[in-house]
């Protein structure tokens, strides 16, 4: 999905999650077969999900019957929770990884790094005036993740 990102944000272009919607429910699909899943990525090695995570997936998931997250950090750190609404309600932990090592039929990585290249926009940061920090660039030529840090290269 076509979004903006920057080190620690992300924004989905609204019309990207529009054209998805009409895309699925063309294919004969309603939004509970295609609408519940948070799944995302953390920059750093912590998938513990953030304040945002937890307003984002409250709003937008919060009146489905069940919906899930799952997010995935550096290094293989994993995250992810099932939460319902039938009955009494409840969300629980659930144990996860993500074996990098095996392909599986959707394994074309030459196809991702395209597909990611013409859907993920860089968001660069609002310049601030700091004397100590005149020159410094933080995301200099730096991508969001390495190929190494999403797992399609050993960690050295």
């Amino acid at each position: 999905m076509r979004q903006v990102c920057s080190a620690v944000t992300v924004r989905f272009l609204d019309e990207a999650v529009a054209d998805y919607f009409d895309d699925c429910v063309d294919q004969g699909l309603s939004p509970d077969r295609f609408a519940r899943l948070w799944l995302h990525t953390h920059p750093g090695s912590s998938p513990l999900p953030s304040g945002t995570d937890e307003e984002t997936f409250a709003r937008v998931f919060g009146k489905t019957d069940w919906s899930a997250m799952f997010i995935v950090a550096r290094r293989g750190a994993t995250y992810a929770r099932l939460r319902f609404s039938a009955g009494p309600g409840s969300e629980v932990e659930l144990p996860t990884s993500v074996d990098y090592g095996r392909e599986f039929g959707g394994t074309d990585g030459t196809a991702w790094e395209a597909e990611y290249a013409a859907c993920v926009a860089r968001e660069e940061p609002q310049p601030f005036d700091h004397p100590e920090l005149d020159g410094f660039d933080w995301f200099r030529d730096r991508p969001l993740f390495s190929r190494k840090e999403v797992g399609l290269e050993p960690i050295d």
